[in-house]
């Protein structure tokens, strides 16, 4: 481990914490608790919590210009008011929601929401769309679990993972036509193979967020670690965490240094969750290089 790392938790346990969001003008962390039902937000200034239930999974959230917030939800996009909790739906599922759902979603900097999907039963039928005012797009597709969506600081790189295939690829990103070209694969990892130990496991790219350096913080679910990549695909540090299964990191705080990272102890072992009480907590350490703001989403 680092030795500046000063790792700590923040909030209570959800079951399996999501998609952390640092909002740029209210200065508060929301993040997702997805079979939970039930989104989150963490003021740091005053430590006061407040939560809202749904009747679906929420799997993400994205700032709105002029207030409120964009969701990504099982039944489809949202526009979310937390002031009175009012709920409005922009556009229905694009999927079947018995066997998916919508998963890892950010807006682009010219505020398109981009929200992939996860394929229950864990066949390659998910993919990645884009949604802006009246449209909802499908871009890529032919995964199994979307995760890991991060611009480059000059909004003209893409990455995205699949969680299930241990891959994390790149797309030049077109930011007028919010088009991607020329996939590569960006960084594979080792599959798990069966009976393999834990502790001889690396992990599997789940959530990830850019730095203004234009390095890719990664959380390896499974591994224990986050890693942050260059942009060339150098692994420059390895951060060991105090819990299994690392889910997304996220930068936050009025300097942007501090990394909150969500976690899950959804189906986890009981020995494993008994040895680490974190597990489900967001977790939060300080960083030297600041990352970048979310972007706001214009509906």
């Amino acid at each position: 481990m680092h030795p500046d790392d000063d790792i700590r938790p923040v909030t209570e346990q959800a079951l399996l914490g999501e998609s952390p969001m640092w909002h740029p003008t209210e200065q508060v962390l929301y993040w997702c608790d997805i079979p939970g039902r039930r989104l989150h937000r963490l003021d740091p200034a005053t430590g006061a919590t407040r939560h809202w239930d749904f009747p679906v999974e929420p799997s993400c959230c994205a700032p709105l210009l002029g207030g409120g917030l964009l969701l990504g939800m099982r039944d489809g996009i949202w526009r979310f008011d937390p002031g009175t909790s009012g709920r409005a739906r922009l556009s229905a599922p694009p999927y079947d929601v018995a066997s998916e759902r919508f998963n890892d979603g950010k807006c682009d900097p010219q505020g398109r929401f981009w929200v992939g999907t996860i394929h229950e039963p864990r066949q390659p039928q998910a993919a990645l769309y884009r949604w802006q005012p009246g449209a909802l797009d499908r871009v890529a597709g032919d995964i199994t679990v979307s995760n890991g969506l991060a611009w480059s600081p000059d909004g003209r790189t893409l990455y995205w993972s699949d969680t299930k295939a241990h891959r994390i690829s790149a797309f030049d990103f077109d930011p007028a036509e919010g088009s991607l070209s020329r996939e590569r694969v960006f960084m594979d990892f080792p599959v798990k193979q069966a009976g393999q130990d834990l502790s001889t496991y690396g992990g599997r790219p789940d959530g990830a967020a850019v730095d203004s350096e234009g390095c890719y913080w990664v959380a390896m679910f499974e591994g224990q670690r986050l890693l942050r990549i260059a942009p060339d695909g150098r692994i420059v540090r390895e951060v060991r965490l105090p819990v299994r299964c690392p889910t997304m990191p996220c930068f936050g705080g009025a300097d942007l240094r501090t990394l909150y990272i969500t976690t899950s102890r959804e189906n986890r072992p009981e020995a494993e969750l008994a040895a680490q009480p974190w597990a489900g907590c967001v977790l939060a350490m300080r960083v030297d290089v600041p990352g970048l703001p979310a972007h706001f989403g214009r509906a």
